[in-house]
């Protein structure tokens, strides 16, 4: 990037707030996807919409890429910049705005780490559902751009059911405010969902106002383990016809396990071929009623043994050993890709099925684990991106995935997003009629194409290459 169009910048952010020097360009050069990286020109961090809006009018003018990163943790490639350009850091807006406590809101700017959310607004009495299994670093306004679930995401939902404004910065450099803290508002489109979960291609949200519900008085967390994993899978399917909702039913095959108990030593046993954690909560009575019930379901559909975490503690150590699945796998070979294929709940037993024999298929190795309450399976290959063959081979593997995902009835992304790694598969599942919806959109909102340039839309060549592959 010139000097000239540098100084246009520093005069906005300050001299500080911007980085250019080559090790400062490669370390935002790439995110948590493996085998995608691209240096950005430049890096500056914002202190505000208004600065955010200086900033994109420049680049307007200039016809320059905007990416905007939180801390990283993208799955899809989402915040690689593989066109150049400008990557916007929201480590200066960090800040929690307005706790309201008579409309049961919070109001933060977009670098907020999730956790601290969480925690805030529980230390209130309030309660802020969706749990991102890397909340502890990733931040709202990733989770927002990106839709994240989480391990409650089935009681409970994702993050669009939650956000009740927000403010935007378009790529003209104007600024739009949506929503409300209001009950209800059905004037004209619902543009706010539009941007949730647009992944940084329509705008550029700088402020998020989020619901919060009363935080539950009680909760237990149950854990069952077994010898098939259509066993567990079907146990998923019966706990919901017999309709209970729990918090969180978690699912972890034997790879899984295993992994999770080098990592952490917390006593999983690693003779169980699948393992799924169960959480409910709300009233005392309707919560261990609801607990024993799940536990009775696993019993009935083969679960070799079964447990009630005795304490707040050993049932923090259970969920922390879920979250800990993908850190754990990570450290058996030097690339890890983590996707999450999801199906219809009654359809796991068959998806779960299909990952095996894909993995036999390809002779790649592929531990799951994931959502298994909404369906949304994370199978995770481990490999080596420097074997090019393997990685011929995890790509055709993933790429069936998602075809059989598809074919029963799912998608290929539960809350990763599409980003640029499953670019080359969105039009299997919206077609093309979908497809020119979308780009009709995007041509509207951003008609340069500088807002997180090639996500989503995959160039043709490649297209044709995954599908002659899968």
């Amino acid at each position: 990037m010139s000097v000239k169009r540098k100084d246009l910048f520093v005069s906005i952010v300050g001299e500080e707030n911007v980085k250019d020097s080559q090790a400062q360009l490669l370390a935002y050069s790439y995110d948590a996807t493996a085998n995608f990286q691209s240096k950005p020109d430049l890096v500056i961090s914002p202190r505000d919409t208004e600065e955010i809006a200086g900033i994109v009018k420049i680049c307007a003018s200039e016809q320059i890429p905007i990416i905007s990163r939180g801390s990283g943790t993208n799955l899809a490639a989402g915040t690689v910049p593989n066109q150049g350009g400008l990557i916007v850091l929201f480590n200066n807006m960090d800040e929690i705005l307005e706790l309201d406590m008579e409309n049961l809101t919070i109001t933060v700017q977009p670098g907020v780490i999730t956790q601290n959310i969480c925690d805030f607004v529980e230390d209130n009495g309030l309660f802020y559902p969706p749990d991102p299994s890397s909340m502890k670093i990733s931040t709202i306004g990733g989770n927002v751009s990106e839709n994240s679930g989480g391990l409650r995401g089935l009681k409970y939902g994702v993050t669009k059911d939650y956000v009740k404004a927000m403010t935007v910065v378009l790529p003209d450099g104007e600024i739009l405010k949506l929503g409300g803290k209001l009950a209800k508002d059905v004037a004209g489109y619902d543009l706010m969902s539009l941007f949730v979960g647009s992944e940084g291609t329509l705008g550029i949200i700088t402020e998020i106002t989020l619901k919060l519900i009363p935080l539950p008085i009680s909760k237990k967390t149950g854990i069952a383990y077994f010898n098939s994993l259509e066993d567990a899978a079907e146990t998923v399917s019966a706990i919901i016809a017999d309709k209970i909702i729990p918090v969180t039913l978690e699912f972890m095959d034997k790879g899984t396990i295993g992994a999770v108990e080098d990592f952490m030593k917390i006593g999983l046993p690693l003779d169980a071929e699948a393992m799924l954690l169960m959480e409910q909560d709300g009233n005392e009575e309707q919560v261990a009623s609801d607990i024993q019930q799940m536990i009775r379901i696993a019993e009935q559909n083969g679960a070799t043994s079964t447990a009630i975490a005795s304490s707040n503690e050993e049932a923090e150590i259970l969920k922390t050993g879920r979250r800990a699945a993908l850190s754990a796998l990570a450290r058996k070979r030097p690339t890890t890709i983590l996707e999450d294929a999801t199906v219809p709940r009654s359809e796991i037993a068959k998806m779960v099925k299909a990952i095996q024999q894909i993995a036999v298929k390809y002779d790649v190795q592929i531990s799951t684990f994931g959502h298994a309450g909404d369906g949304n399976l994370h199978p995770t290959c481990l490999t080596d991106v420097r074997d090019e063959e393997e990685m011929l081979r995890v790509e055709q593997a993933l790429a069936e995935i998602f075809h059989i995902a598809i074919e029963l009835g799912g998608t290929i992304t539960g809350e990763h997003g599409v980003g640029e790694m499953k670019a080359p598969y969105l039009e299997w599942k919206l077609g093309t009629s979908g497809i020119n919806v979308m780009k009709g959109i995007k041509q509207s909102i951003d008609p340069q194409n500088i807002m997180n340039p090639g996500k989503m839309f995959a160039k043709e060549t490649k297209m044709r290459l995954v599908i002659n592959n899968g």
